[in-house]
C-alpha cells in the first residue's frame, strides 16, 4: 500500500504535565522526505514533541500518526516494531561509555536483527564512513571530542536505515567546525537515504540553512509554519521575535511566576 504524503501527522493533540498544558489541540504535518525544523522558546515543549512522535509519551487526546498508523492505538508489541522505523540523535549523544565506537554503532543491529557478524561489520563501517569516522572504530567514547561523539551517535542512529530521523538539539555545545559538519551531514543523509528528518534546535541560522520547512511552537500551540524565508518575513510578532532573536516583544523572558515583590515580602513573614 502506498504511503501518504506525510510521514508524521499530529491531529488535535493535547498533552499536559500536571496542571501545565504543554500542547492544546495541536495539528502538525511533516512532509515525507523533507527536513523539518521544530523551533521555539526554551521550555515550550520541543523535546516533548519529539517524544510524542516517537511514542515515548502518549497524548491525553488526539492522534499521532506515523506512516499512516495512529501510535496511541497500537499494542505494546506493535509499538516496538514501529520504533524500528525511527533513528534518534539525543542531545548528549548517549553513547555507551563501556563500548568502543564500533560496538556503539553495532548495538542496534545486534538487538534488532539476526545478521551475521560479517554483515554487521560491513554495515558499521559504511555508517561510520558516512559520518567520516571509519578510522575511529577502536576508540572509546572518552577518547572522542564532543563533535566526534555526536557523529558516532548519528552513525548509530542510521544503523537500521530508519525512515524517520529525530534530532534533539544536534548543534548544542559544538564548535563552529563540528557544527558545520553536522549541518551538512543532516542534509546529505536526508537526501542520500531518502528519509524524513525532524530537527529540534535553537540555532536559527543552522536550522534555516537546511530545513525545507520550520514549525515555531509556543504557548501550547503552533505559532507559525512555513519555509525559513516565509517565517523570517512573518507578520506574527511572536514568530518574528523568535526568528530575529529580539529580546523585546510579546514572548516574555521570565517564566510565569507570582508577583516578585509579594513573594519576597511573603518569605519574611
Amino acid at each position: 500500500m502506498a504511503k501518504g504524503e506525510f510521514a508524521v501527522e499530529l491531529k488535535g493533540v493535547t498533552f499536559s504535565r500536571g496542571s501545565r498544558k504543554i500542547y492544546d489541540n495541536v495539528d502538525l504535518q511533516i512532509p515525507r522526505g523533507s527536513v523539518v525544523g521544530i523551533m521555539g522558546p526554551s521550555g515550550c515543549g520541543k523535546t516533548t514533541l519529539l517524544r510524542l512522535i516517537a511514542a515515548q509519551l502518549m497524548p491525553e487526546k488526539g492522534q499521532v500518526i506515523v506512516n499512516d498508523k495512529n501510535l496511541p492505538s497500537l499494542s505494546r508489541s506493535a509499538l516496538f516494531e514501529m520504533r524500528k522505523q525511527f533513528g534518534v540523535l539525543f542531545q548528549s549523544g548517549a553513547l555507551f561509555t563501556d563500548l568502543n565506537v564500533f560496538e556503539n554503532v553495532a548495538f542496534p543491529l545486534r538487538v534488532h536483527t539476526k545478521l551475521p557478524d560479517e554483515i554487521i561489520c560491513d554495515i558499521v563501517l559504511m555508517k561510520l564512513q558516512a559520518v567520516g569516522l571509519r578510522g575511529a572504530i577502536e576508540l572509546m567514547p572518552d577518547e572522542l571530542s564532543g563533535g566526534m561523539k555526536r557523529r558516532v551517535a548519528l552513525a548509530r542512529a542510521i544503523a537500521l536505515d530508519p525512515e524517520i530521523l529525530l534530532y534533539d538539539e544536534p548543534f548544542v555545545g559544538q564548535d563552529p567546525i563540528a557544527k558545520g559538519v553536522l549541518v551538512r551531514l543532516i542534509r546529505l543523509l536526508n537526501d542520500a537515504l531518502g528519509i524524513t528528518s525532524i530537527v529540534v534546535s535553537h540555532d536559527i541560522a543552522e536550522t534555516a540553512s537546511i530545513a525545507d520547512y520550520i514549525y515555531v511552537v509556543g504557548d501550547a500551540q503552533v505559532l507559525g509554519y512555513g519555509t525559513p524565508d516565509e517565517l523570517m518575513n512573518s507578520t506574527d510578532p511572536r514568530v518574528l521575535q523568535f526568528m530575529q532573536g529580539s529580546p523585546d516583544g510579546p514572548v516574555p523572558f521570565h517564566f510565569k511566576a507570582p508577583n516578585y515583590q509579594e513573594q519576597l515580602l511573603g518569605k519574611r513573614k
